[in-house]
């Protein structure tokens, strides 16, 4: 009775000592992965500058109220206001090639909301129209972001004493040199979270050897003295002056 106690026993007692054996070893693994991360310091760097904007973009329009039936004269109309406008760009020194013009959109004034409806496509229709909406939108980009603000300040209220009912919608600058910033920005930041490793380091009495990784972040480009920023990265196009950063995540060995 003994001898069969002995064996039954035996096997657990293996087991018992194999999961010993093993969760020491796990032991010993893991504190040779701490030891091992401890060799390594992970720091965030920047780095920024100031560039001026060396495009613009700057939508405009015009546009006319006519009858219900006075879709014709609505179009010669127009039509005079589109020379008017055209003449009054070439005359500020804006070159024909810097010009877009759209088409003319035509939408029907409602006698009241009540009438509205929206086909499929989405374009808004009556059931009883009073009248058209007639608007075309031009779209000027050029090089000459000095000019083109100047002209944006002004256009409105020359072309209303013209007799064209002009409006400004948007204007966006930006800078079209993003790219071959972004390669130097980013050597600047490796280089700025080099000498914070550095820094860092030497407190404890330590020093960097090689960068085992490099992590790029978001571009950030804001308005010059703005603090907005996004997670996914930010491009303000409503400033002339804007300030450029980029971050970058670097980890160091430690000698």
């Amino acid at each position: 009775m003994e001898q069969k106690q002995k064996n039954y026993f035996t096997p657990a007692a293996l087991i018992i000592g194999a999961s010993i054996v093993i969760g020491t070893a796990i032991v010993a693994v893991t504190f040779y992965d701490v030891k091992a991360l401890s060799n390594v310091i992970s720091v965030t760097g920047s780095a920024e500058k100031l560039v001026t904007s060396d495009t613009v973009k700057w939508v405009s329009g015009f546009s006319r109220n006519v009858s219900a039936d006075g879709l014709r004269s609505g179009s010669a109309d127009m039509k005079r206001d589109l020379r008017i406008v055209r003449a009054y760009f070439t005359e500020a020194g804006i070159p024909e090639t810097d010009i877009v013009i759209q088409p003319v959109a035509t939408s029907p004034v409602c006698e009241s909301q009540q009438n509205v409806f929206y086909d499929k496509s989405g374009n808004q229709n009556c059931n009883r129209t009073t009248g058209y909406l007639m608007r075309q939108e031009i779209v000027l980009q050029s090089s000459d972001v000095e000019k083109v603000t100047k002209l944006t300040q002004e256009a409105s209220d020359a072309l209303i004493e013209k007799g064209v009912v002009f409006s400004s919608q948007s204007v966006e600058y930006f800078y079209n040199k993003l790219s071959d910033l972004r390669i130097e920005l980013l050597s600047e930041a490796t280089q700025n979270a080099k000498t914070r490793a550095k820094k860092i380091a030497e407190s404890t009495g330590a020093k960097i050897g090689f960068l085992q990784s490099a992590t790029m972040g978001v571009f950030q480009v804001t308005a010059k003295n703005s603090m907005d920023v996004s997670d996914y990265g930010y491009y303000d196009t409503n400033s002339i002056e804007k300030k450029v950063t980029a971050v970058v995540r670097a980890s160091f060995s430690l000698k």
